[in-house]
């Protein structure tokens, strides 16, 4: 009989795809409420927490009122440093602002998606996002996809860019450091490729060691029909400009 999918298996909830529980913590803002005075909120970055579940590092800030929040670091955040939350705080690095406050050109990471959730974008490591210009409607920001999207001016953001920005440039070399950095993430390592299997095991499987047809599948496939590329807007190679 034919395997199923792996897109089938994590759809089952084994413990093999189960969400792993051997992160530090979650990482978000304080209360938005902290930040309506006119006067920054301030505190001092005690600790750098490496956390196995993300690829980003996590500061510990205790503020001078005694709140703790535990947030994504920026590059070049160290031990000690003084940080300011607010609309009043200084366009320095790993200082938090209202978008609306900042400057264009102000490279900005781990930004508020609706103001108060925390911080839901731009988050992985190396990574940051540009402030182009600013409107009555709200400010548009470039993203590392090279989008650009409208946020709320009163969403947060952190002034500078992920930290860990080089973890990329050194090579896993060996096979067993990928497959336990995988395993701190609780993903499924290594994967066989759908063109190696069998024709009956995956539908772009067979001898030819290519799909054999279009990648492009409908969003309401079946469940053993749902590979290559759901719903996809368009197909084919892109010209050069």
């Amino acid at each position: 009989m034919p395997k199923t999918l792996k897109t089938q298996r994590r759809g089952s909830g084994s413990p093999v795809y189960a969400a792993g529980k051997n992160g530090v913590g979650g990482s978000k803002y304080v209360d938005y409420s902290e930040m309506k005075n006119d006067e920054a909120l301030r505190g001092e970055v005690v600790e750098l927490i490496n956390d196995p579940a993300r690829t980003a590092v996590l500061a510990k800030i205790v503020f001078d009122n005694g709140k703790e929040s535990q947030v994504i670091a920026a590059e070049g955040m160290f031990i000690n440093q003084r940080v300011q939350y607010g609309q009043n705080a200084e366009t320095e690095i790993g200082n938090v602002k209202p978008l609306g406050t900042c400057a264009e050109g102000c490279p900005v990471f781990n930004i508020e998606r609706t103001p108060g959730d925390g911080g839901t974008m731009v988050r992985t490591s190396g990574t940051y996002a540009l402030i182009m210009t600013k409107d009555k409607k709200g400010v548009y920001v470039k993203l590392p996809s090279g989008k650009t999207a409208a946020f709320n001016p009163e969403s947060r953001a952190t002034v500078g860019s992920v930290g860990a920005g080089g973890r990329r440039d050194k090579p896993f070399v060996k096979a067993g450091k990928k497959y336990k950095a995988m395993k701190a993430k609780h993903k499924k390592y290594p994967t066989v490729r759908g063109i190696a299997m069998n024709a009956k095991d995956h539908p772009f499987g067979g001898a030819n060691h290519h799909p054999g047809k279009s990648k492009s599948t409908s969003r309401r496939a079946a469940p053993g029909r749902k590979v290559g590329d759901i719903a996809s807007k368009r197909t084919g190679r892109r010209k050069k400009n």
